[in-house]
């Protein structure tokens, strides 16, 4: 025992001449405070720390040395402690061989809490210190003391805004993998808080705020190709930014690949995540910093940890999706895939096959009993073939290849020039067949009989019928490929279950094959029809390129103008106005014909109001966004509405002061004015004597949208947002980089902020306390906020009564609080 107190003793006499010999002031770890407001009597105070890369802080629990990390709070009268202080950040916990013991220290960030009662109605200013110790790798520092204040104010009046629930839904880990030959793979893993959605990394342009992977100047280190997702994401149309959108819950998994091309054992890699959380009331632009250090070894990191869950989450049902509708997408895909296969059964290559299959398990002489469990393995290996297939394509097209398949150009041309072969093909220009040797063997197999003729059989249906089956069963791959990895398998499922059911069933109850209608030249129309459908579908596929790579070859009335031909050539074959090269006469039309030829000149119609910007909310998941539109009848109107006072007319509202920055890309919505900067915004609301209204917005933010377009919308919130306020419309997820004399340093995290989007995402985190978006305030000239900030909510009249508030206390001189400056 007395030995080891030597050696640590003497461990400390080392560090401490060594970090006096040192030239320099070290100052490896930055303290910030803030508070957030739990109740109208309880806080929590929030202790961050910014630890430099190779440093570490030691934990509150660990033995007496090397000192742990402590808080000592002045006592008052004015407040009590509620429980200990807690630490928020994950702890990492190793054997020291100095100290002979398992230490728990924190690397790059530690967050602590304490719990406080406030007991006064007076503001209350809480005073203490903190004591801590930072080593790194070959040295410690002696313990600091950092002194802290806390002001808190209860009640209302001019002082501090009230604290809020700043977010952090996700957290995030990095662990890294070595392949070969100096590269490695860093997994970067978000584990998403309950009732949150994260965005993928390949979102179309104008909708939500992608997930993005930034590495600053690499010295080093290159990146070998872009990042990939390695969770696949959940795809779903999103109503508001009328686009289909993929995203995740709970989890998701990032990959990028790096190669060292440096011969340093130890090599920092600084980067940035930038990504966008939404949930039902609200979306969070979130930045976190990404600061590695490579030495040759794999390891494990967590950058951020979550803050404490956030309680606001509603039931109102109102976000994108959950768990349920993504089980209802994949019930969809398999009830399309089940249509397919019933299509399947109504072509010349199959239909006239079930009574001859049939008769040749029920024929006369034979067991009925063995001929029926025959007909069940025919069936089931009916089934078990194509779901072979889809199986195959779900092992091939795994999470990786899936991504690249539903989002690069190439796959998606390349499906789309596969649909007009397979509409070309039904149109009967040519014939998809299988080479003949396939079928003669299979065919010689099921000439043994027995249960393994059954199954060479079912092989020999599945290889005959492949002209007609081959471009429906494409169709159900392509569709299936870019989605999730169980996909194929459904849709072949599907597929399979309703193309083997009636062999199946007739082979139980020959007695219904008297009345199935006979073959002939209904079973080419129903081909046909098919090859309209395989021709308007395989538009998709070519639409998604050119969003993606913004061809603008294929917007949405070129689109729809492609449908309209292709559904209008489609009725009129069906009255028989057009003859295809296998088509019998049609002498007079069916009463069939003519049902299906009105829906087919019904949804014509429906069409031909979108090529004047309709919405078409119908077929929105199919249709390229709205915003691709060049002649959109309803925004060249919305753009041209004045809105006049009283009856009859009125004066226009007075415009807005000079000309807005940011103006050339930064918009408001119903042809609103307004500015994107907060000092021209108070410049121009001192000059019209108005208060400010501030709209915390972002590109990507759904609920924003979702306000604009159902409460900013409404003429009483318009006028009054036209005609009393001044707009300031602060975009907290812009990526465009500001002038350096612009630059900011944050108070709340003490770093640089370079951008438009980190800028005022930082301005709504220190003045607000608040970092979710949409978010409104209505601030006078002096700073003072004229009515309690709104986020997300639908009720028009409240944000009626809100302005109309504010608009009163800026007249009256009063205000609920004022933002510290």
């Amino acid at each position: 025992m007395t030995g080891r107190i030597l050696r640590i003793s003497f461990l400390y006499i080392i560090f401490f001449i060594t970090a006096g010999i040192n030239a320099q002031i070290l100052e490896p770890v930055k303290w910030s405070f803030s508070t957030e407001q739990i109740s109208d009597t309880e806080f929590d105070l929030v202790f961050k720390a910014d630890i430099e890369t190779k440093w570490h802080l030691y934990s509150q629990d660990i033995p007496m040395t090397p000192p742990a990390t402590s808080f000592t709070f002045e006592q008052s009268d004015a407040y009590e402690l509620v429980g200990e202080t807690k630490e928020e950040s994950d702890v990492i916990e190793e054997y020291d061989p100095n100290f002979e013991m398992v230490l728990k220290y924190f690397a790059f960030e530690a967050v602590f809490k304490q719990r406080v009662k406030i007991l006064s109605s007076a503001p209350v200013k809480i005073t203490g210190s903190l004591e801590f110790m930072c080593c790194d790798d070959t040295r410690c520092l002696p313990p600091t003391d950092v002194d802290f204040a806390f002001d808190i104010n209860t009640g209302q009046g001019t002082s501090s805004v009230p604290a809020q629930k700043i977010l952090q839904p996700v957290t995030w880990e990095i662990t890294t993998k070595y392949l070969e030959n100096r590269t490695f793979d860093l997994f970067f893993t978000a584990t998403i808080d309950e009732g949150y959605h994260l965005y993928s990394l390949n979102v179309p342009e104008d909708g939500p705020l992608p997930t993005e992977f930034i590495f600053e100047n690499p010295e080093g280190f290159e990146l070998v190709g872009g990042a990939v997702e390695v969770t696949t994401p959940f795809e779903e149309y999103d109503d508001v930014f009328e686009m289909n959108i993929k995203y995740f819950e709970h989890e998701a998994t990032f990959r990028q690949t790096i190669k060292l091309v440096s011969d340093d054992e130890e090599l920092p890699v600084v980067g940035e995540i930038a990504y966008m959380v939404c949930n039902d009331v609200g979306c969070v632009a979130l930045y976190e910093d990404v600061e590695l250090l490579f030495d040759g070894q794999e390891n494990k990191q967590v950058i951020q940890a979550s803050d404490e869950k956030e309680e606001q989450i509603t039931e109102t049902g109102a976000g994108m999706s959950d768990i349920q509708g993504k089980k209802a997408s994949l019930w969809g895909f398999f009830l399309r895939s089940f249509l397919g296969g019933l299509a399947a059964i109504l072509t010349p290559c199959v239909f006239p096959m079930i009574p001859m299959t049939v008769s040749f398990f029920m024929k006369e002489g034979e067991d009925k009993a063995k001929g029926k469990i025959q007909a069940i393995v025919y069936g089931l290996s009916i089934i078990a073939i194509y779901t072979f297939i889809g199986s195959v394509l779900a092992v091939i097209a795994g999470p990786n290849i899936a991504n690249w398949l539903s989002t690069h150009w190439l796959p998606n041309v390349l499906f789309f020039l596969i649909f007009v072969i397979f509409a070309a093909s039904f149109f009967g220009m040519f014939e998809i067949v299988l080479p003949s040797w396939m079928v003669n063997k299979s065919d010689q197999k099921a000439d043994r009989g027995g249960f393994l003729g059954s199954v060479f059989m079912a092989l020999t249906l599945v290889l005959v019928s492949f002209s007609c089956t081959g471009p429906i069963v494409g169709t159900i791959l392509v569709e299936s490929a870019g989605g999730q990895v169980i996909k194929p398998i459904v849709g072949m499922f599907g597929f399979s279950l309703a193309f083997a059911l009636p062999f199946t069933v007739f082979a139980f109850f020959p007695s219904l094959l008297q009345g199935l209608p006979k073959s002939g030249g209904w079973l080419n129309s129903v081909k046909v029809v098919l090859g309209f459908l395989e021709l308007a579908l395989g538009l998709k596929f070519l639409s998604i390129a050119d969003q993606t790579y913004h061809w603008g070859i294929l917007d949405r009335e070129v689109y729809l103008a492609f449908w309209i031909v292709i559904f209008l050539l489609m009725g009129l074959y069906l009255l028989g106005k057009i003859k295809f090269a296998h088509d019998s006469d049609v002498p007079f039309v069916s009463v069939p014909r003519l049902t299906f030829a009105i829906i087919t000149f019904s949804f014509v119609v429906y069409l031909i109001p979108g090529m004047f910007g309709a919405p078409l909310k119908a077929l929105s998941g199919y249709l390229p966004p709205q915003s691709t539109h060049d002649f959109d009848l309803n925004a060249v109107i919305r753009d041209n509405v004045k809105l006049y006072s009283g009856s009859g007319g009125g004066t226009e509202t007075k415009e807005i002061c000079e000309k807005p920055k940011y103006a050339d890309f930064l918009h408001l919505p119903h042809g609103l004015e307004g500015y994107f900067d907060f000092d021209q915004a108070l410049q121009c609301a001192k000059e019209q004597d108005k208060p400010i209204f501030i709209d915390f917005t972002g590109h990507g933010c759904v609920n924003c949208r979702e306000m604009e377009a159902n409460v900013w919308a409404d003429p009483k919130v318009l006028k009054r947002l036209r005609d009393n306020y001044i707009i300031l419309a602060l975009y907290v997820d812009d990526k465009t980089k500001l002038p350096e004399d612009e630059w900011i340093k944050s108070e709340y995290d003490g770093k640089t902020k370079k951008t438009i989007g980190k800028k005022y995402a930082d301005f709504q985190i220190t003045k607000f306390g608040v970092n979710a978006q949409p978010f409104y305030v209505l601030l006078g000239h002096d700073d003072e906020v004229l009515a309690q900030p709104r986020a997300y909510d639908l009720d028009v009249d409240a944000f009626v009564d809100f302005l109309d508030k504010g608009v009163k206390n800026y007249q009256e001189g009063k205000s609920v609080f004022t933002i510290k400056k």
